[in-house]
Order: structure tokens, then C-alpha cells, then sequence
């Protein structure tokens, strides 16, 4: 596998399309005895609790729509996120000052972001498989927390 240090857009999507594969594959593979499903929100639904359980161990805490194909699965400790620290916070003396930095916050939930490119590719992977296309999308609001939001195609 390539990935391109100066370009994070390629890394970034050649990233995407592998988690994409293997959620085509995993969902292939935990559906195989099952009926397929009827619509979206089942299809969706599979992803919130039975996927997501096969894959991190939880279902998502918290799926919201707007019933107009878009989707946000919320997960509030998402495993790969928990252990991203904040830099320690400093005064002008160099000591801690036990106030949250918000530039600090904000590194953090963008390299954070990094890490959900492959999720985000197993989610639309997954729902594909499912017959179900779709863009998916991440966004990381305070850590470990982040939303996923699938926006149905078609």
C-alpha cells in the first residue's frame, strides 16, 4: 500500500476505500443468514447494533434522521479515539493551569479525524453490500466522542 505524505487527500482516500472493502466483505459475511431488509432504516439499524457490535464491541449510542435519507450514528466513546490526548494546558509560567485549551481541542479533534476515514469507508462499505448507496462522512465534536452521518444516494 501507498500512502502520500504530502498529499493527505489521496492518503486519506485510498484509506476510505480499503475500510470500504472490508465492510463490503464484513457485511457479506454477518448477513449470509439473514433476510435482506425491507428499507433504509433497517439496513441502517443493522449497522447501529449488530455491525457495529461485531466490529468494536458496542453498539452506537444514539441514531438520529431527518427521514429524509440522512442518517447520524453517534457513538460517545468511540474505541478508537479514547486514548487521544490534549496537550497539557500552560500558563504563561509554565504551569499548568488546569483550564481546557481550546486550540489544543481543536488539533486534537482534527488529527482525531484522521482516524475515522476508515470507519466512515466500513459504514459505506457495509451498507452497500446492503443495497443501500450512500456518502458517509465523520465529524469528531469533543473526544472520544464523533458522529458518523450516511446520506443516502438516489
Amino acid at each position: 500500500m501507498r500512502l502520500h505524505p504530502t498529499k493527505p487527500e489521496l492518503t486519506a482516500r485510498r484509506v476510505e476505500a480499503i475500510g470500504f472493502q472490508v465492510g463490503l466483505q464484513l457485511a457479506e459475511r454477518y448477513t449470509k443468514e439473514r433476510p435482506r431488509f425491507g428499507d433504509h432504516l433497517e439496513a441502517i439499524k443493522f449497522i447501529c447494533k449488530d455491525f457495529w457490535a461485531e466490529v468494536f464491541k458496542k453498539q452506537i449510542d444514539n441514531l438520529k434522521t431527518n427521514h429524509r435519507g440522512v442518517f447520524v450514528l453517534q457513538d460517545n466513546r468511540f474505541r478508537w479515539l479514547t486514548r487521544f490526548s490534549l496537550d497539557a494546558p500552560t500558563s504563561g509560567n509554565g504551569a499548568s493551569s488546569g483550564e481546557p485549551n481550546p486550540a489544543n481541542a481543536a488539533r486534537a479533534s482534527q488529527a482525531a479525524g484522521q482516524y475515522l476515514y476508515f470507519p466512515c469507508g466500513l459504514i459505506r462499505g457495509a451498507l452497500t453490500n446492503l443495497g443501500v448507496p450512500c456518502a458517509v462522512s465523520a465529524e469528531v465534536s469533543a473526544l472520544p466522542a464523533c458522529s458518523f452521518i450516511v446520506r443516502i444516494k438516489g
